[in-house]
């Protein structure tokens, strides 16, 4: 058993080594050029279209609906314990590169969701789509789309399942003294609800869970930044200056060269967006829409808001704070920075934001791995799939989780590499698409 664990975190560092976030921010990169900017142009217009009701176009559930789903897998952990590892690893001037990470993302979420949209299929219950569906009907390569869904219904008991219970149990029992077991329990009961509805219900339920705990969220960050209002300005001072000048040791900081304010900036945002990964635009194929592009632009946000809104409220509260200089861990670093504003109940207000998104990454990700598991074994697999899945939140709850953080990875990683060929196969369906809709 050892030498698996070995072998699946020495391939794990292969495959998210520095070659993977070239070619995914390359990519992105890329579709920034031959979309003419569009993320920078058209972003009010796209978050207008949240709102936009469509009642006659094919699908399932709207573009709120889709957007939240989204976001109920992609605001996760990685927003509080990400950015906090990024800065204690790469400095400040890991935030820099966070935020260019965000900004060429959406141009990568937006031609996910254009293509996702238009080569999805409509199924006996419901629509289907996603990168299987435009690598298989779009570039023509069904072995790789084949691919593509295994290693997503691989990584969705991973990242999207155990990882997230077993943060959600470790807090608990840190902050509340509350058993793994009993949490672990909890969690399963409240996955199953939600998850045997499908699709509508998993819209209905993001649709209301998810602005909640993004807005609180925010909220209480404004709070510690308006309390420590006088820091912004050095905070924001840092952010630039340490993305092009190495981070000098101070306190209990290690310190941090430029090319580790790079990797770990780019590394979390990525992980923290999964632009390019191929997983939100499962969600974005749902989406009831007469057209690819509008549901493309109200993907687009999702990247908007993860990266450059709820990311940087992390980073702003740990970086007006002192705890990261004081050499505490990464995964209490954020707990602590606001515990330093607002003591007992920051540390609390970190707990349950934790909860709140570790379970809505459970709730997205279930539906990621049902398309998945519909895709390779057809409609009759997806019930045992929901069993299994649910049983797994409580085994994750109590588990010890380096090898599955190590496979999880991995099998991200593996998604990405199909999903990005397909990208750029179809780079010039999603550049036609967008110059019909916006007629240049």
């Amino acid at each position: 058993m050892n030498f698996i664990e070995v072998l699946i975190a020495t391939l794990s560092g292969w495959v998210w080594g520095p070659p993977m976030l070239v070619l995914l921010v390359g990519t992105g990169l890329y579709l920034t050029v031959i979309l003419r900017g569009l993320q920078f142009r058209v972003l009010p217009h796209a978050l207008r279209l949240i709102w936009h009701k469509e009642l006659s176009g094919e699908g399932d559930i709207s573009h709120f609906a889709a957007l939240m789903t989204a976001l109920a897998a992609t605001v996760g952990i990685g927003n509080i314990v990400g950015v906090a590892t990024a800065i204690s690893l790469g400095g400040p001037g890991a935030v820099f590169w966070m935020w260019m990470t965000g900004f060429v993302g959406m141009a990568t979420k937006y031609a996910e969701a254009v293509l996702a949209v238009k080569y999805r299929e409509k199924g006996e219950h419901g629509m289907r789509g996603g990168p299987m569906y435009y690598l298989a009907n779009g570039a023509g390569l069904p072995k790789l789309a084949w691919f593509f869904a295994l290693f997503t219904a691989l990584a969705t008991f991973g990242i999207g399942n155990m990882t997230q219970a077993n943060a959600v149990a470790s807090i608990f029992q840190s902050t509340f003294g509350i058993e793994p077991w009993l949490t672990g329990t909890v969690l399963t009961l409240l996955t199953g609800l939600v998850i045997l509805g499908g699709i509508k219900s998993i819209g209905r339920f993001t649709s209301l869970l998810v602005p909640f705990m993004i807005l609180g969220y925010i909220g209480a960050s404004l709070v510690v930044l308006a309390l420590n209002v006088a820091e912004i300005p050095h905070a924001l001072g840092l952010i630039f200056y340490h993305a092009f000048n190495p981070a000098a040791a101070s306190g209990g900081f290690a310190g941090a060269m430029v090319a580790a304010s790079i990797r770990y900036g780019i590394a979390r945002g990525v992980f923290s967006n999964e632009s390019g990964l191929g997983s939100a635009p499962i969600a974005a194929a749902a989406a009831r829409t007469q057209d690819p592009v509008k549901q493309a632009l109200v993907s687009m946000t999702q990247t908007f808001i993860d990266t450059l809104v709820v990311c940087t409220m992390t980073a702003m509260v740990i970086l007006t704070s002192h705890a990261w200089l004081d050499g505490v861990a990464p995964g209490q670093l954020t707990s602590a920075s606001f515990g330093e504003t607002l003591g007992h109940t920051g540390v609390v207000i970190v707990a349950v934001a934790t909860a709140l998104f570790a379970y809505s990454t459970l709730i997205g990700w279930n539906y990621y791995g049902e398309k998945a598991i519909e895709y390779l074994a057809g409609r009759r697999a997806i019930a045992p799939y929901r069993v299994v899945f649910v049983v797994m939140v409580i085994v994750g709850a109590m588990m010890k989780l380096e090898f599955v953080w190590n496979f999880s990875d991995l099998m991200n990683g593996m998604m990405a590499i199909p999903n990005i060929v397909g990208l750029l196969l179809l780079a010039n369906v999603v550049k036609a698409e967008t110059g019909r809709y916006f007629k240049w």
